[in-house]
């Protein structure tokens, strides 16, 4: 099921990425006291009382000349479209401006729930500042402070109540799986090339995809749900309303896939915007294959392929574990390779093993590479065992986290691929304390 979405809304420095950040548990957001610095939309996750969720920071909404105002009111906007619940955002400090009315009108046009947020309110003294927000229409204003977390659990209290409920919509069992990638790398080709048919529009002009599309179909006896996105495009060049729903809705196709076909054009190579696509995917620990595509355009020598190969390798070396197929959507040279390998790297993701089977590989490696002394403490493994797939996230109970290495953990990692096929897949490695 699709996640529920949050956006963060409201004019320039009222602290949108600080309470972003803050939610988010990390500093995914760019946080400067200067007003208008988050120009596009950003992304996450959270998670609050069980209920996850999708979350989105925007620029803020102003009605001055300022720089780039035109593009930010748009793309908070499209994060207006793409949200089940809005976080509005002002300023207790600076009080109730213009702005903040006119982001009022467009929430009001939007007809999705609001939460009212009076950030800035850092003390009890100030809590009286909230008062003239009642004003804007939107019910009881949350004074919160995004600096101190104050009121945050208050807040998302508010916002997980307002989610849509879920209707118990039914999950067939097919394996979901998403086609991404900058524009123009031939996803949509790739899709008529699967199916066998012109199921999508085909066109040599970058993003005529604009959305997602589903399609149910069955290869080699199994079943499968592909989702072909619009090509995710750099920050900054998002703001044409043409464009206005590709790259969310490409990220919540990733976040709703189970496998992830990463397609590049072999012809124009490797770009930068190639790692940041296939980072999201990674970071989500979907499991990934890297699809060349138009293989048939390129003239070859005997070691092409291998220098090809190389080369992603060395630029994708946080997915050395996916699996690279040279294909060309025109020919369908080994297109028919496809629903086998996503087969193969789906059952890889979901994969579980056994305890004792695990605690051997982790023993035997142990005796192998004995584990570092830090500071005169010796790090000793207890025991290990699996938590969950999906991705595959294993625990290792240790006397003292501190004292294994980032390292330590990447030989564990190795020497559990060595001895279990997760071709395909991310796996994660917790480390804790016995205690």
């Amino acid at each position: 099921m699709a996640l529920p979405t949050v956006a963060f809304i409201g004019r320039p420095n009222v602290g949108k990425s600080t309470i972003f950040n803050r939610i988010a548990g990390d500093r995914i957001s760019i946080v400067e006291d200067t007003p208008g610095v988050t120009r596009d939309r950003i992304y996450s996750h959270g998670e609050w009382l069980a209920t996850k969720y999708a979350m989105i920071d925007t620029g803020g909404i102003q009605i001055s000349d300022a720089p780039f105002s035109t593009q930010i009111k748009n793309q908070a906007e499209i994060a207006i479209d793409e949200a089940d619940v809005i976080v509005f955002i002002v300023s207790g400090k600076e009080g109730l401006t213009a702005d903040d009315e006119q982001v009022a009108k467009i929430l009001y046009r939007s007809d999705k729930p609001v939460v009212l947020a009076v950030n800035k309110v850092d003390n009890p003294e100030s809590r009286e500042d909230i008062y003239e927000f009642y004003s804007l229409g939107f019910g009881d204003p949350m004074p919160i402070s995004g600096v101190h977390g104050l009121g945050l659990g208050d807040l998302l209290d508010k916002v997980v109540e307002k989610f849509p409920k879920n209707e118990g919509t039914p999950e067939n069992d097919d394996i979901r799986f998403s086609i991404i990638g900058r524009p123009n790398v031939g996803k949509s080709s790739l899709v008529n090339a699967i199916l066998g048919e012109d199921r999508v529009i085909v066109s040599n002009i970058a993003g005529t995809t604009r959305d997602a599309i589903d399609t149910r179909f069955e290869a080699d006896g199994m079943k499968f749900t592909m989702v072909d996105t619009a090509g995710i495009r750099k920050r900054g060049k998002v703001y044409e309303n043409t464009e206005r729903y590709s790259v969310m809705r490409a990220m919540k196709a990733i976040d709703q896939s189970d496998v992830i076909l990463f397609v590049m054009n072999a012809e124009e190579g490797i770009r930068e915007q190639d790692k940041k696509v296939a980072g999201y995917a990674h970071e989500a620990g979907k499991a990934i294959i890297t699809v060349v595509n138009k293989w048939d355009t390129l003239k070859k020598t005997n070691h092409t392929q291998q220098d090809f190969e190389t080369l992603i390798r060395n630029e994708f070396q946080y997915m050395a574990y996916s699996p690279i197929i040279f294909v060309s959507a025109v020919t369908k040279q080994r297109i028919e390779k496809l629903p086998a390998l996503i087969k193969q790297v789906y059952d890889n993701h979901e994969k579980r093993v056994q305890s004792s089977a695990l605690n051997d590989v982790i023993m035997d490696a142990v005796s192998v590479h004995p584990t570092p002394t830090v500071n005169g403490k010796r790090l000793r493994i207890y025991y290990a065992t699996q938590v969950k797939s999906g991705p595959p996230t294993f625990v290792v109970f240790v006397n003292n986290p501190d004292l294994m290495h980032f390292s330590y953990v990447r030989f564990l990692e190795n020497q559990i691929r060595d001895n279990f096929d997760f071709t395909g897949t991310p796996i994660k490695i917790i480390k804790r304390s016995r205690k």
